[in-house]
């Protein structure tokens, strides 16, 4: 059943979806969401896994959430993402609903159908949010785009075969094209 038409959505539009549907909500407007691919979740499966490994290694305390998973960026009701994965080191956002504010780093996984929505869209609402590093990793591409927006801003390209280095992570260091071996 297509929700209503109206000017602006809410969470509780979110939250009345038919089981199964996935959207997001920027600013009041919603946006649905295609289902992965087998690559995407490919990526968000080696990602999620080496990220976790790494933090329980140095006994961090950040936690690692795959999509879906809630991300109530602004704390209000006209936002709400779920990143394809959400690196959160502040725990007293966490709730059983999801992520209360903006996570420390956010990967998403660019297909098609959602450049205009990653590059854009996300990419100035996740850095006004008060997310520390977002990365945007394309497959299509073989190309991995990281935005620093901590103490002073940068931007980094890596191809899958190189290193990334993760900036709220000084010690760890990505080779997308092994993570896919």
């Amino acid at each position: 059943m297509p929700l209503p038409q109206k000017t602006s959505y809410t969470t509780d539009d979110i939250y009345s979806l038919p089981e199964g549907e996935r959207a997001e909500l920027i600013d009041g407007k919603i946006y649905m969401m295609a289902p992965p691919g087998r690559m995407h979740q490919k990526l968000v499966m080696e990602l999620s896994a080496t990220i976790r490994d790494y933090i329980r290694r140095k006994n961090g305390s950040c936690e690692v959430y795959p999509a879906p998973f809630a991300v109530f960026l602004n704390k209000d009701d006209k936002n709400y993402v779920e990143p394809d994965i959400s690196v959160i080191c502040d725990k007293s956002k966490l709730t059983d609903k999801g992520c209360n504010g903006a996570p420390d780093w956010i990967i998403e996984i660019v297909s098609p159908s959602s450049q205009r929505m990653d590059y854009i869209t996300k990419l100035f609402k996740y850095r006004a949010a008060g997310v520390r590093e977002y990365w945007i990793v394309d497959p299509a591409n073989n190309m991995v785009h990281a935005y620093f927006f901590s103490d002073s801003e940068d931007f980094r390209q890596f191809s899958f075969s190189a290193t990334a280095y993760v900036g709220i992570f000084k010690e760890l260091e990505l080779c997308i094209a092994d993570l896919l071996k």
